[in-house]
């Protein structure tokens, strides 16, 4: 039932959006609130019967929480006069560097974990 209702504000909303480019980017908040409340609360309330599950999000919350930190630290922060001139800080020069090397990294990890379950399934 929960789902359902999900599903159907979306559907309201996705409707509204057609009528107006405003209508489109509230509609957009208003999808993005509802995915993360659902994000965060779902498996808050399906804690209760897995507690493992509850374990391996953790887990892979913490993993990702690691992974940003070594992102973080590799990146630079190095700016140009053009980069100064547009107001980019280093700051924002080492958080996106951050997010691009982050994204680089799960995107080699997630390969590299495909092709050893292709490996390890073609094994057995």
């Amino acid at each position: 039932m929960k789902g359902f209702i999900v599903v159907l504000a979306a559907i309201v909303l996705s409707v509204l959006a057609i009528f107006s480019v405003d209508a489109g980017l509230y509609t957009s908040y208003a999808l993005l609130g509802i995915a993360l409340v659902a994000a965060i609360v779902l498996p808050l309330m399906n804690a209760g019967n897995s507690p493992g599950a509850l374990k391996k999000g953790l887990i892979f919350v913490v993993g990702m929480i690691v992974l940003f930190g070594i992102s973080y630290g590799l990146a630079g922060s190095e700016l140009n006069a053009d980069q100064m001139a547009k107001g980019i800080t280093e700051n924002t020069s080492k958080l996106v560097g951050a997010g691009l090397i982050m994204f680089y990294l799960t995107a080699v990890i997630a390969v590299i974990g495909l092709i050893y379950s292709e490996i390890n399934k073609a094994l057995k």
